[in-house]
């Protein structure tokens, strides 16, 4: 600490630990990352105008926030209340809003709109753009929504994604490993008026109105060692067509080999006809990926690769 500086700074370890929490923080206010850094270089003993040059801010800055670290310790971070005229709406309104949001949904509406809450809270004389800066404040935000998954706890998630991670990496000898399934209603579309090309400055322009030609739908088997892929045409998904898929994969196959199949937990994957028909084969090896873990299954990649370098730019008539 300079001996010229009246106002010395000391931190214990819990508050030095909360100090450089702070300074290496990526969500937390600039103002209050810049007063942890200051907080700790005055503990460290670095004089005011090395910090103000190191941090590129007023000496005088840096002088007001040691005074307030000497005199008032952490709670210096915090800002001040400042002059002016009092709030108009005060916590109450704050909580009548969060639990406006929060508690129900609106009739009839799906959402809640800052107009409707504003409607809803109509007995204290808020408008709707002041409910908006209200919720901004408070990182409230109905109008958005992210999906999400409650997977059920399978305990023995982690065997069956092993086992099928271990057919990938090691193909059983004399056998070979096929990721099969079906993708389904992939629209032939083309435009109503022709796609302008792309010239230096203008990117490529496509027109928005499209004509719909019909869905086709595919099932696909992936040779995982080799990347070959059987597709076949299907008019339905259910278990005779898949049955029937199963039988040109017999036919197509060498009989010496053995055939394991990686399959997600579809329908017509797990149908009573599909196992009986399974069971009458014992040439075929059935591997289902855990529930919702269809990602497992390496035909998804190639489904991938069809819709980002054909389908999703294509136009069929």
């Amino acid at each position: 600490m300079p001996a010229h500086s009246p106002f010395p700074v000391v931190w214990d370890n819990n508050q030095r630990s909360v100090l450089e929490q702070l300074a290496h923080s990526r969500t937390a206010p600039l103002r209050r990352i810049q007063r942890a850094e200051v907080g700790l270089a005055a503990a460290d003993g670095i004089s005011n105008a090395a910090i103000a040059r190191s941090h590129r801010l007023h000496i005088a800055t840096v002088r007001r926030w040691r005074k307030r670290f000497h005199h008032e310790g952490l709670t210096a971070l915090d800002d001040r209340r400042r002059p002016g005229r009092p709030r108009r709406y005060g916590p109450e309104v704050h909580l009548a809003i969060v639990a406006t949001v929060t508690s129900a949904k609106p009739v009839p509406d799906s959402q809640w709109t800052h107009k409707s809450i504003a409607k809803s809270l109509a007995v204290h004389g808020i408008s709707a753009s002041q409910v908006g800066r209200i919720l901004a404040g408070l990182d409230l935000k109905p109008h958005l929504v992210r999906g999400w998954l409650t997977r059920p706890d399978d305990p023995d998630f982690h065997i069956k994604a092993a086992e099928v991670c271990a057919l990938y990496l090691l193909r059983p000898p004399g056998s070979v490993v096929l990721s099969v399934d079906e993708k389904t209603a992939m629209q032939a579309r083309s435009r109503r008026h022709p796609t302008r090309p792309a010239r230096p400055g203008d990117a490529e322009r496509r027109e928005f109105e499209y004509r719909r030609h019909g869905t086709v739908s595919i099932v696909a088997a992936l040779d995982v060692h080799t990347g070959q892929v059987l597709i076949e045409d299907i008019a339905r998904n259910d278990s005779v067509t898949f049955i029937r898929f199963l039988r040109l994969l017999d036919w197509a196959i060498n009989p010496a080999l053995t055939v394991h199949l990686v399959l997600d937990n579809g329908s017509s994957h797990v149908s009573k006809a599909t196992t009986a028909w399974l069971t009458a084969h014992p040439r075929f090896t059935v591997h289902h990926t855990p529930k919702h873990a269809s990602w497992l299954n390496q035909v998804e990649i190639f489904f991938s690769i069809l819709a980002r370098r054909l389908l999703r730019r294509g136009e069929f008539t």
